[in-house]
């Protein structure tokens, strides 16, 4: 009996002494996967993630951080504190490059019906190029700020996405702060705050006055 005995209370004790993976790598994929569909979604995704659903899972973990090192349940404690770090990891690179994974994400699973409102428009006027809204943020009015997905047939913009600098460039009627490739031809142009295209503001987007 005491033979017996033995091997099990080793491998009881072999995994209480193991550390637990599920738990951290369950919080980063539950993570990563929320962000990304909040993201995609929502243009405010990564603001409402990083300001409210973080904080309170963050907040929850360690509670149970410190209940655990209350109860001197020390495998328990590393596996929240990795779960914490992954959470926060994921969160940082997540919404550090969110409007760059939205864009991607969105152009990937919607560039079809974008590609086919752009094309069917008329030639602009002015030698400017066909464009539509991509993307439109602000609060109640104030800071407004608009993003265009741009049909460029020559890729003549190829070098202001490269560049990432701000500038004026050709089919475009006003400064703009930043250009971001798609794909051949297809960019996003982003607007400064309260600047639009077609309208008389600031910068004199070739709008009425």
């Amino acid at each position: 009996m005491i033979r017996r005995k033995v091997p099990r209370m080793i491998e009881k004790t072999a995994k209480e002494r193991s550390l637990n993976w599920e738990l951290p790598l369950s919080v980063a994929a539950g993570t990563g996967i929320a962000l990304v569909s909040l993201i995609v979604y929502s243009p405010y995704g990564s603001f409402l993630y990083i300001l409210l659903i973080a904080p309170i899972i963050c907040l929850t973990l360690i509670v149970l951080l410190v209940i655990a090192a209350i109860r001197k349940k020390r495998r328990q404690c590393e596996s929240l504190l990795l779960a914490l770090v992954a959470i926060v990891s994921v969160s940082v690179a997540l919404a550090l490059n969110g409007n760059y994974l939205r864009a991607s994400l969105r152009w990937l699973l919607w560039s079809h019906r974008f590609k086919a409102e752009v094309l069917a428009q008329p030639a602009p006027a002015k030698k400017e190029l066909r464009h539509t809204e991509w993307e439109a943020t602000g609060f109640a009015g104030v800071a407004n700020q608009t993003v265009y997905l741009v049909f460029d047939s020559t890729d003549s913009l190829s070098s202001a996405a490269r560049s990432h600098l701000p500038g004026k460039f050709r089919g475009i009627p006003c400064e703009v702060p930043d250009v971001r490739r798609l794909e051949s031809d297809w960019y996003s142009v982003w607007f400064y705050t309260d600047e639009v295209w077609g309208q008389h503001n600031r910068l004199n987007c070739t709008g009425p006055s």
